[in-house]
């Protein structure tokens, strides 16, 4: 029976997120701002009613009015769209017919937990590139390529970088995709934290050959808690291996919650918009924590995305700074998380109202380092 680790990440953010009351500032979220059910619905110039949706299933590759509205936001055709129980479930779905004798994937570190422990819970080997802070976490594919052997199956690129926050541009993807496709490996873009970028814009991944990519409504879309997520794969023969996987492990979503999706998706442009007026704001005021800090915090400044990751300079464990800023209020991702003790991820995007006094906190806990 394959082990799975403790899900360290998942661990912290439940103990203080669903606590009684909960934490006041929550800056470890890699999510936007939240909205409920009745904002969504009514988003747009025809708010959605659902009282006559019919709860059966949905097709297995999702329901078309989801896959057209997912097809838009990333200008592909929707044929190539696979609905998804968020993008859990398509990293999933990927390792399991990526698995097999001798298979490995390759994947960022930092990065996100689960792209190793569950990879190996399928039963294949990991092989990871290193971001180096020293170079500004940029992501290269000469040290993604030198990853690369016999028995990789699939490289990951996650762009914009959770919990970095630094971007590939999407010539550099496309360059890495080809000379991958001349191995005959797969390259999965997750872009979850697409389209939010405090550099130059740039479109998805989506259409570049050798390319699939993944993404779901949780991180840039902020709505975590409608489980959808989708890959985008141009090869129909993959597509259909896909669909069927996605049939034997979860049938299909909820047809409630694919029409919340698609009608979230047909007006994401206001839900980007809030989501980037938080952001812009909030990253200022870690710009001043930073500059303020008397060299005892650094960090990279994200070029997208909703979290970033400084480190204390002295290079001591960031967790017991975590711990003190969790009893005063504010929750902060320790980097042990991320196999990175002296880091922290710091989340910017969830936190409407407050952060100034969340940076305020963080400022005051530096100050008695």
């Amino acid at each position: 029976m394959a082990h799975l680790p403790p899900f360290a990440l998942d661990h912290w953010l439940s103990a203080y997120d669903f606590a009684t009351p909960p934490i006041a500032y929550n800056l470890a979220s890699s999510t936007g701002p939240r909205w409920n059910v009745a904002q969504v619905a009514a988003l747009g110039d025809a708010p959605l009613d659902l009282a006559d949706t019919v709860l059966s299933y949905a097709p297995p590759q999702g329901s078309a009015p989801l896959r057209q509205a997912i097809a838009a936001f990333h200008d592909v055709d929707p044929d190539a769209v696979v609905a998804t129980t968020g993008s859990s479930e398509a990293l999933s779905i990927l390792f399991c017919l990526a698995a097999g004798p001798g298979a490995n994937i390759v994947l960022p570190d930092p990065g996100y937990p689960a792209y190793d422990a569950v990879a190996q819970g399928w039963g294949l080997a990991t092989r990871r590139y290193r971001l180096d802070r020293a170079d500004g976490f940029a992501q290269r594919k000469e040290a993604i390529l030198a990853q690369v052997d016999a028995g990789t199956r699939l490289v990951i690129l996650n762009t914009p970088h959770n919990p970095t926050g630094t971007v590939m541009q999407r010539d550099e993807i496309a360059a890495l995709a080809a000379q991958l496709g001349e191995r005959r490996v797969p390259l999965l873009v997750d872009e979850v934290y697409h389209p939010l970028y405090f550099t130059a814009p740039q479109r998805s991944a989506a259409g570049i050959p050798n390319v699939l990519v993944t993404s779901d409504l949780s991180k840039a879309l902020s709505l975590p808690g409608l489980r959808t997520g989708w890959l985008i794969d141009a090869d129909a023969d993959r597509r259909a291996s896909i669909i069927d996987a996605r049939s034997y492990f979860t049938i299909s979503a909820s047809p409630l919650l694919e029409r919340l999706a698609a009608h979230a998706l047909t007006n994401a442009r206001s839900i980007l918009d809030r989501l980037e007026a938080v952001a812009g704001a909030n990253i200022a005021l870690l710009d001043q924590l930073v500059a303020g800090s008397q060299g005892k915090l650094d960090w990279v400044r994200p070029e997208g995305g909703t979290t970033a990751f400084p480190w204390l300079t002295d290079g001591r464990d960031g967790r017991p700074l975590c711990e003190t800023l969790a009893g005063a209020g504010v929750l902060l991702a320790p980097g042990d998380c991320f196999g990175h003790p002296a880091h922290m991820r710091l989340g910017f995007a969830q936190q409407v109202e407050g952060f100034d006094i969340a940076v305020g906190r963080i400022a005051d806990a530096l100050a008695r380092l």
